[in-house]
């Protein structure tokens, strides 16, 4: 019971820091948020040179859109850790889990409508829920592998 209660614990943490990861780079200034983009650009480059900068596009480089997608497929795959812990019913841990991404996404694009020099966008939203989506369908994988396994 005490080891379960660590590990949920640890999933909760781990999800507030990834909502505050996500949240604290929406409230960074464009220029900030650019500068940032470009460093992990560059960082990139070597060791995929062959396929120019990654941060193109002021804003709208793939690099950016990587990020978001990344940032909530570990959303995804936390909260969907979570609901399992909790023993929610087969629908709840994926309905609960993506409703809560795509709430963090659309409370994320909120934050960047406030932040001069930056802006919501629905394609961001979209890219999020496609995280969300894919880090819950990753962890449903896990644990169907799991269970077949231990039937066998």
């Amino acid at each position: 019971m005490i080891r379960s209660k660590n590990r949920m614990m640890l999933c909760i943490s781990l999800i507030v820091c990834n909502i505050a990861f996500i949240w604290v780079n929406s409230m960074l200034p464009r220029e900030v948020s650019a500068a940032f983009s470009k460093l992990v650009g560059r960082i990139m480059d070597w060791f995929l040179p062959s396929q120019g900068t990654l941060a193109e596009g002021e804003g709208n480089g793939i690099l950016r859109k990587i990020a978001h997608f990344t940032e909530f497929c570990t959303l995804g795959i936390l909260t969907s850790w979570l609901a399992q812990m909790l023993s929610c019913k087969k629908w709840q841990g994926i309905v609960i889990p993506f409703a809560f991404g795509v709430s963090v996404a659309c409370i994320d694009e909120l934050i960047q409508k406030f932040n001069p020099g930056r802006g919501p966008g629905f394609l961001d939203v979209c890219i999020d829920a496609a995280g969300v989506a894919l880090g819950i369908g990753i962890l449903i994988g896990i644990a169907y592998g799991k269970r077949k396994k231990t039937v066998q």
